[in-house]
Formats: C-alpha cells, structure tokens, sequence
C-alpha cells in the first residue's frame, strides 16, 4: 500500500530564496547540487551526431554502452569481472532509488535501511512502496524484516565515505538477513582529504568487499556530477545478475529506457578520463576557497571529505543559520531535510561559479 508522501520540502525555502535574491550583490545558490560548469564538448558532439533516432531505443543498453559502463568499472573503480548481464543504463540514479524498492516486490511488513544523514528519496521509495524506513548507520541495528539496505558513499549531504572495511561490515549483515544491499556512489570521483586524495574510493562491487559473489548486492551510479550530465539523465547499475534480470524486466514493461542519443553520449562520458580530472579540480579551487572562509565565520565542518557538499555546523538551530545566510544573500540547505539526526546543520553545495563562491567566502568572512 502506498503511504502518504510528505510535501516536497525546498517548498519551505521560497522564503528565504526570495530573501537572499534581495541581497545588493545578488543571491548565492549553494543549496542545490545542480552543476552550473558547461557540459563537455566531446560528449555534446556524440549526443548531435546521434540525434537520427528513429527506432526504439534498447532497454538494457546498446552493446556499445554495456561495455563502456564494463570498462568503466574495470578502469576506474577497481571492479573486474562484470559483463552484459550484470549493467543496466538508467534515466538519472534519482528514479531508480525511488522505484527500486517497488521494482523488487518489497512492501508492507519489510524494512528498507537508508543512513542517518540521508538523501530523502530513500526515505520516499520506501513510502512509494509501502515499506517502513529505518534510519541507522550501525549493521547490529538492521532487523530480521529489513529486505533492502542502502547505503551512500560518498555521502550525500555529509560527504562521509566507507572504507572497504565497513562496507565489508555491511555486506555481511546484509547476507545474514538475506536482504539486498545497494551502495550509491554518485560522488566517487570527488575524493578530497586523506586517503581519497590520492587512492579510489572503494566501491560495494570491489572483490575486497564481496569476495567472489555479487550475489544481492548493487552499485548506482551517475554521471550528472563528474560530467555535468544532471540535464541529460544519465546513470546506471551494476551488480547481481539476476536482480539486474528483475529490474529490467519491470523497466521493459513500464518503458522506462535511456535515449538512444543519450546512450551514445553516455558511451563517450565514460571513455574520458579527462574531463572528469578537469571538473574535478574545478571543484577543487571552489572548495579551497569556501571552506576556510565557512571556518572562519564559525562553522565545523563535519566529514566532508569527497563529494559536492560541505556538512556544517555553528551549533545553533539549522533555520536560524539558513536565516541568518539568506541575510547575507547566500542559501544553503537545511540539514533537516536529511533526516532528524541534524537539526544544527547546514549543507553548502560546490555547485556554484567561481565568482559566486569567491562572493559567499567574502560575504561570510564580512
């Protein structure tokens, strides 16, 4: 049975929206994690040359794309050993995190595990499904009735990331409950501090953590943040075989698949280290510049070390704090809209030109 949604919750920020808009120097965004950097030429070029799409495009992905996705995995995430069966191409991670839980015949009396600093729309696939969410980060927690446990790494809003230890941890509290595991791992290439600044973010697929069975485990991924592709819906899953076969079964039923355009730009996205490295240090200087001025004016950053976001608090309520920014022209996103564990924190977006985070840095430091 489909529970009650809430209202969709920025609808509470208008107010401060408007307020930060009114600021002489003109509002700074870092509330959304949109990017605002131009989508790279190359990627452009193979979505013009492929706009001849007259036929229905394949569900499960050109044979083209599987093996991009396949190579992808091998290159950049140290996860060998998948093949056509075990990838699936999606219209953007969002969609997916909200119907997968529908998608895999959970419902009411099961549990679905998200973290306790949480995107919400594990909390809405869930409702979407009738299944009770449970908010936890601890595996001795998670009960006999959980059938689906997601975790997020890089974190989104704390940027947190699991070791290959603890997501070994995770994968075996999920077998022992013969639950499905799925890591979202949309922010891996944004490795900031110590390790992750110079060695891979481990990824729930890496044979360290599964051993030789990815049997009820899934990795999500998207290219909207290493590419600036947030426009062009471009994402994917990879891992058990047979859930892959469940999935894309109800996809192929309810037509739910990738533009041909798309799959063939998304082919390109993923053979270009390049672009990926460029964006990256971009993000790089804008965070150099924020994060001091964020410290400076009060704030403790809290994780933060991969990602587009930086988890801050003053230790005072988190509306006050959005407040008392949009004063200052500068919206950022309260931490209660990523769960009850956060009322003082704030999540500030990277996503942002380098004029308008150089102005957030000066208005904060004023």
């Amino acid at each position: 049975m489909l529970k009650q949604l809430p209202d969709y919750p920025w609808d509470q920020m208008v107010p401060f929206a408007e307020k930060a808009r009114a600021h002489v120097g003109g509002i700074v965004d870092l509330s959304i994690g949109s990017p605002v950097d131009a989508t790279p030429a190359l990627i452009r070029q193979a979505l013009a040359e492929a706009t001849d799409a007259h036929a229905y495009p394949q569900t499960v992905g050109t044979p083209t794309l599987q093996q991009a996705i396949i190579d992808w995995y091998a290159r950049r995430r140290a996860v060998t050993g998948l093949a056509a069966r075990n990838v699936l191409p999606t219209i953007g991670s969002k969609e997916l995190v909200a119907l997968l839980p529908f998608m895999l015949g959970i419902g009411e009396g099961d549990t679905i595990v998200h973290p306790r600093a949480a995107y919400p729309t594990y909390e809405i696939g869930a409702a979407i499904a009738g299944a009770t969410a449970l908010a936890s980060d601890d595996p001795a927690e998670w009960p006999a009735s959980t059938k689906l446990i997601w975790l997020n790494s890089p974190g989104n809003p704390d940027g947190r990331v699991l070791s290959v230890a603890e997501l070994r941890t995770a994968v075996a509290r999920a077998r022992e409950l013969d639950a499905v595991i799925v890591s979202d791992e949309c922010y891996a290439e944004l490795g900031w501090d110590a390790p992750w600044d110079s060695e891979p973010i481990p990824s729930i697929l890496d044979p360290r953590v599964v051993g030789e069975s990815r049997h009820n485990v899934l990795a999500i991924y998207s290219l909207s943040k290493q590419s600036n592709l947030a426009g062009y819906r471009a994402a994917f899953v990879a891992g058990c075989g047979s859930l892959i076969a469940r999935v894309l079964t109800v996809r192929k039923h309810a037509g739910l698949m990738l533009p041909a355009p798309l799959q063939a730009a998304m082919v390109v996205a993923l053979g270009d280290d390049a672009h990926v490295a460029a964006q990256k240090e971009l993000y790089r200087a804008r965070r150099a510049v924020l994060l001091p001025a964020l410290q400076d004016a009060g704030f403790r950053i809290d994780n933060s070390e991969a990602g587009l976001y930086l988890w801050a608090t003053r230790g005072v309520d988190a509306w006050q704090t959005i407040a008392e920014l949009a004063e200052l022209g500068i919206l950022a996103g309260p931490g209660p809209f990523y769960g009850s564990f956060y009322p003082q924190h704030v999540r500030f977006s990277l996503t942002a030109t380098d004029e308008r985070i150089q102005a957030a840095a000066e208005r904060l430091r004023a």
